[in-house]
């Protein structure tokens, strides 16, 4: 019996080295974690919880539902943490003492939950509850300190998506951002735009990157979204560097490689597939008709065009496939609102346009026949 004994404690004690290390990677380390049990659990619950998040019809319902899911994925990993470590301290005890092995998991749990209403006398046991204890303070502690950190990265992705709102409509398209800014002459905007969302896509890069679990957290706003709201931007640059190349400022350039940048570091994080380095002339999925359609809009809207439709479309392809594979497949994954340009939309329904607000003055309150945002 001692033999089995001396066994149980050296695979409890394994067992928490390997719990411990999971616990610090994922909270401490500010790195993309490894693959691991835990990791691999809480990517299976997830995917439970998106198919069901695809069977409910209703957009609206179903952004209720997903918006509490990664909330309750969190909760679910800490009880995952502790559950592991309640079984390697159970070992453990059970190997050091007399104990029987009922009565080692009482005891290692009434320790990592500092309950205090089991106990054993014996030093190698005292020493090994009161680790027990230590181990369910730290994962507390951790966690708790963990949220701060995670919603102070969420907030500082949502205050650029949702200005997006009146700049690019709701939900944001590309070509609406240009149009917008040529209706009400604000254009000189543009490059104080691009530079902030070059900074703010290098932000998401770090951040959802060693927190995956920001990807799927929702907007506060059901039709908001941060890859939406990206590939809105990105595609209002390509758009302005290839319809206008000489007016389009040089930030737009910059803000396109960031963010194509950010989606492929979130893409290898998540094990999405895509080409590192596509030729220009790759096909995409966006089509002619849709980009010409999205030209003669900007054109509507007073932006004075230096290329036609037919020599920008080649300029305009170079740089979305770029990012457009990645963008679609991230769209889908985290169900993304129906907006133009982001997929057929697939589960997430028919994309919507973006309708802009009706310009109501003193002297003409019903509205004026061209709409301002």
């Amino acid at each position: 019996m001692s033999d089995w004994r001396d066994l149980g404690a050296g695979v409890g004690a394994a067992v928490l080295v390997y719990d411990l290390g999971d616990v610090i990677k994922a909270l401490v380390v500010p790195r993309p974690q490894e693959r691991s049990l835990v990791v691999s659990m809480m990517r299976l619950c997830r995917k439970g919880l998106h198919a069901v998040a695809g069977r409910i019809r209703s957009f609206d319902r179903r952004d209720r539902f997903l918006s509490v899911s990664e909330g309750v994925l969190l909760l679910w990993r800490v009880v995952v943490w502790l559950a592991i470590g309640l079984l390697g301290f159970a070992l453990l005890i059970w190997g050091v003492s007399a104990a029987t092995l009922s009565h080692a998991f009482v005891d290692a749990g009434s320790s990592i939950f500092t309950l205090g209403i089991a106990f054993q006398p014996g030093t190698s046991q005292s020493v090994v509850t009161f680790l027990a204890a230590a181990f369910g303070l730290i994962v507390v502690a951790l966690q708790i300190a963990y949220l701060p950190a995670l919603y102070a990265a969420f907030n500082r992705r949502e205050t650029l998506v949702t200005m997006l709102e009146s700049r690019a409509g709701n939900p944001p398209w590309g070509p609406e951002l240009l149009a917008r800014h040529y209706l009400v002459g604000i254009e000189g905007n543009l490059p104080d735009l691009y530079r902030d969302w070059e900074q703010w896509a290098a932000d998401l890069a770090e951040s959802h990157t060693t927190y995956p679990t920001l990807l799927y957290m929702r907007s506060p706003h059901a039709a908001n979204s941060w890859v939406v709201g990206l590939m809105a931007v990105l595609d209002s640059a390509a758009m302005y560097l290839s319809l206008c190349p000489r007016q389009a400022p040089k930030e737009a350039r910059l803000c396109l490689r960031m963010g194509f940048t950010a989606l492929r570091d979130i893409a290898r994080n998540v094990n999405i597939p895509f080409d590192a380095d596509p030729m220009p002339d790759a096909p995409i999925v966006l089509s002619r008709a849709e980009f010409a359609e999205g030209a003669e809009r900007v054109r509507r809207a007073g932006m004075p065009l230096e290329n036609t439709v037919d020599e920008a479309w080649p300029h305009f392809v170079g740089w979305r496939t770029n990012y457009e594979q990645i963008a679609y497949v991230l769209a889908d994954s985290v169900f993304a609102p129906p907006a133009p340009w982001t997929g057929d939309g697939g589960r997430r329904g028919v994309p919507l346009t973006p309708v802009r607000p009706v310009d109501r003055r003193p002297g003409a309150p019903q509205g004026e026949a061209t709409q301002r945002p």
